[in-house]
């Protein structure tokens, strides 16, 4: 069987309140880091989360 081209990756709040959200990833067909601006309910705004690695 073939493997996988899908991994996880976390978003991280770039307002330091330790939320995150999970999405998927194809690293082959995109090979630069991730930034989308979503909702944070800790701070209740929108901010900037970027792709970091699940541990």
């Amino acid at each position: 069987m073939a493997k996988k081209n899908i991994v996880l990756i976390k978003l991280v709040s770039s307002a330091d309140t330790g939320f995150y959200y999970v999405a998927k990833k194809n690293p082959k067909k995109q090979t630069e880091k991730l930034s989308f601006r979503k909702y944070d309910p800790v701070v209740r705004k929108h901010v900037v989360f970027n792709e970091a690695k699940i541990k």
